[in-house]
């Protein structure tokens, strides 16, 4: 996977700030392009979704070389979909038994504090195609304990072979596209310092609703694993982030059945479950001192993804008649399919 350091002359000026293999850039060029949130930050159009040169290039590249196991655990969402609280959610599944969620572990002072209190979600889950095969900050996978978690942004038809063909687990997590775009503004907004000419709220809006954004369109996106889910339940869970605000002890519950890691009778009737939904709670988390002043390994602040969290946000900065044209659009892409984003209240 070594990158080719020279740039052809005729090489388009997307591909020159990005550090490629000539086999990927070769077929990256090829691709269909346009601009998102500004002039410059490309997204590349490749098995009918888009994305970011630099994240193409780590998809082509674990599609080549990732092989994955059995035991794998793979948390998929979009972007700004709940991804940084399934991460700290399933975390503490795993760990619960090395590190219960109100003991004296929770204290970063402590010689092995609980991995929540000194890194970010993002940093104990690690994005596949992010962090391994575009930033390189995982050493070597054969490392990590089994079972392995990992993160995706990818859609279901990019995922590696060995992920489809393999038992390992995946959960995907979807949120109200309303909400998700919303969320993903203001995730953008952060960086606007960096932005020479940003796209205006509106036509990042109309870019989203044509399905041309980062991962997108947001309806195929969802539909694939939401298909693959009924197909083989025992492979892929799906799950609303509503359903998760609305129901989290049940959800909770069933998620670490799924994961393998389902809680005891005695878990049960204790305070395990609450435990962890206190200690991964929005509140909790981005109170966190690691969650206010630390940085990813990426070099991203940490708290760039902490800042509301709520169900129906999306209405408070969208107009009405762009809250009538994604409800459109949900119905008639998700809804006829059963996918709905609806509160399920016991």
């Amino acid at each position: 996977m070594a990158a080719e350091n020279s740039e052809p002359s005729n090489a388009p000026k997307y591909l020159q700030k990005v550090e490629l293999t000539q086999e990927n850039k070769d077929l990256i060029a090829t691709l269909p392009c346009d601009a998102f949130c500004e002039p410059s930050y490309t997204i590349h159009q490749y098995d009918g979704f888009w994305y970011a040169t630099k994240n193409l290039q780590g998809i082509l590249n674990s599609k080549k070389h990732f092989k994955a196991h059995d035991s794998d655990i793979l948390l998929v969402t979009l972007p700004k979909s709940g991804t940084t609280w399934l991460k700290a959610l399933a975390c503490a599944i795993l760990n619960r038994k090395i590190h219960y969620p109100t003991n004296s572990d929770l204290d970063e002072n402590q010689s092995h504090p609980h991995p929540l209190v000194t890194a970010n979600p993002h940093d104990i889950v690690p994005f596949l195609e992010i962090d391994l095969y575009i930033h390189k900050n995982i050493p070597d996978l054969s490392s990590f304990p089994s079972p392995r978690l990992l993160a995706s942004h990818m859609p279901y038809i990019s995922l590696p072979e060995s992920v489809k063909l393999s038992k390992c687990k995946i959960v995907y997590l979807c949120r109200n596209p309303k909400d998700m775009f919303t969320s993903l503004w203001h995730f953008i907004e952060k960086f606007a310092p960096q932005v020479e000419e940003p796209r205006s709220f509106e036509e990042s809006f109309e870019s989203f609703c044509e399905g041309r954004n980062p991962y997108g369109p947001f309806w195929d996106h969802i539909l694939g694993y939401y298909k693959q889910s009924l197909e083989r339940p025992n492979k892929v869970m799906f799950l609303t982030y509503e359903d998760l605000k609305s129901e989290p002890a049940r959800v909770l519950k069933d998620l670490a059945e799924f994961m393998g890691h389902g809680f005891t009778e005695e878990e049960e009737n204790g305070n395990v479950i609450n435990d962890i939904m206190k200690l991964c709670s929005f509140e909790n988390l981005s109170s966190m001192k690691v969650n206010k002043t630390g940085k990813l390994l990426s070099g991203v602040d940490n708290n760039v993804f902490f800042r509301r969290g709520d169900v129906g946000d999306g209405e408070n900065f969208l107009t009405s008649d762009m809250i009538e044209k994604l409800n459109v659009i949900i119905q008639e892409k998700l809804g006829k399919h059963g996918v709905n984003f609806h509160i399920h209240n016991s």
